[in-house]
């Protein structure tokens, strides 16, 4: 059984690239491994989330289209130091 998600965020409907910016806002609120499930419709998204998540250090925990909704599951990563201190 998979533990509940710490966030639901409903995107459907937001166009590219509003989707991974409200996931990339409701991340940083959270601590390192909570997870947060994201629906959306972008179809765009099921390229940029696992992008975003590959190169902000989060883990795409899943992914996958449900009657046409792209659900993603997100684990926080650990915070990154700023590279530019």
């Amino acid at each position: 059984m998979t533990m509940p998600p710490a966030l639901s965020l409903d995107l459907r409907g937001l166009l590219c690239p509003l989707p991974v910016l409200r996931l990339a806002k409701a991340l940083r609120a959270l601590p390192e491994g909570a997870v947060v499930e994201m629906q959306a419709t972008d179809r765009a998204s099921w390229i940029d989330v696992p992008h975003f998540c590959s190169q902000s250090g989060h883990r795409l925990v899943s992914a996958e289209d449900v009657a046409g909704v792209l659900v993603y599951r997100v684990a926080r990563g650990p915070d990154r130091p700023d590279p530019e201190t």
